[in-house]
């Protein structure tokens, strides 16, 4: 970081970002002008951007910092841990893991630079033992042969749920580790903690320290690791007395979170209230999917039609499309599949849902 700038490089070194920790307050990621200080330590960085642009986000150091004892004393980070991440920095769950590491005494290895099988073998040698990562990295970790990593305690998973044949891929790459999925968002941080107790479906139970209500099935929570607002730009989450909502729909059943969707996303489909999030957990369960998505147009006769766009092998197109009839019926279930060689993520290794949308030809 240059001397008395605020601003760090999207793929910062380790002494570069130790060294804007240091400082009242510094940005990652995205235009305008470098932020000013505050109070208290402040640093900005990215949402995800999965359903448009990423919005630039202000939050306080502390904010982050009331979850590192919580998981120092869960996952063991500290002292003689070694953690790795795989994304850029400028996605937030890189730059959480990577922080994390460093501020609990860890020895952290920012891997983003490498090939996906590069960073296999890296994980192996280096003998990492914690790894912060995405569904969409993890899956390219597993999709390259290489070394099994016999070190790795903890894989700690966010940003979309994991379909039982990744995990499963997962625990052949790293036999001794514990698979925890969470469940937040760049403005929330942790809302809830899956692992193999946790129901099929649930994205778990609430995180320690976190408050979370069901208000016309719209969830809401209530923290110590809330983002302070947005710079620039306003964004989809909403604040409220304390409490806040990225808008997302689910339900409560015996403690556990369940979710169907965002809002903004949620469709009619002959009078049915449809969110794409639940189809596209139903594709990335079925055999020859790599990556799915799903689509919507207005339509005179149902209101919304939907389509499923796809990565994979398209020889299982029949099978795929029959059960997505069984499971759905004939009114929800997608009305055609598009293939792709290619899948557009963002960087935090989501789905680029805009991208589909410009680039898909509706064949219906």
């Amino acid at each position: 970081m240059a001397s008395g700038a605020p601003v760090i490089a999207e793929r910062p070194s380790a002494l570069a970002l130790a060294a804007a920790l240091a400082t009242p307050v510094f940005r990652i990621g995205g235009e305008g002008p470098a932020p000013e200080p505050g109070p208290v330590p402040m640093f900005e960085t990215l949402t995800s951007g999965s359903t448009g642009t990423p919005r630039r986000i202000r939050r306080s150091h502390a904010s982050w910092i009331a979850s590192f004892d919580v998981n120092a004393a869960r996952f063991g980070i500290g002292p003689g841990a070694r953690v790795a991440v795989l994304g850029r920095l400028v996605h937030s769950l890189s730059l959480y893991g990577a922080v994390e590491g460093m501020h609990l005494g860890a020895e952290v290895h920012l891997l983003d630079g490498l090939r996906p099988d590069r960073q296999r073998g890296a994980l192996a040698e280096r003998r990492v033992t914690q790894l912060y990562a995405t569904p969409a990295q993890l899956r390219l970790l597993t999709d390259h042969s290489g070394p099994v990593c016999p070190d790795l305690r903890l894989i700690l998973v966010g940003g979309s749920k994991l379909d039982a044949a990744l995990r499963a891929a997962a625990g052949k790459l790293a036999p001794a580790a514990r698979i925890v999925e969470f469940y937040g968002a760049a403005e929330t941080s942790f809302i809830t903690l899956a692992d193999t107790t946790t129901p099929e479906g649930s994205v778990g139970a609430v995180y320690p320290g976190v408050e979370l209500e069901l208000r016309a099935g719209q969830v809401w929570v209530k923290s110590p690791y809330l983002f302070d607002g947005y710079a620039g730009d306003p964004g989809g989450a909403v604040l409220s007395e304390g409490w806040l909502s990225v808008c997302e729909m689910g339900r409560l059943d015996a403690g556990w979170l369940y979710l169907s969707g965002r809002a903004g996303r949620m469709v009619t489909v002959a009078d049915q209230n449809v969110f794409p999030e639940e189809i596209e957990a139903l594709l990335a369960a079925l055999p020859g999917i790599r990556h799915g998505a799903v689509l919507a147009r207005p339509d005179a006769r149902r209101g919304m039609v939907l389509l499923a766009v796809a990565q994979g092998d398209p020889a299982q197109e029949a099978a795929i499309m029959a059960a997505l009839r069984a499971a759905l019926g004939p009114l929800k279930a997608p009305k055609a599949l598009i293939w792709r060689a290619d899948w557009p993520t963002l960087a935090s290794g989501k789905t680029d849902l805009s991208a589909l949308e410009r680039e898909t030809s509706w064949p219906i």
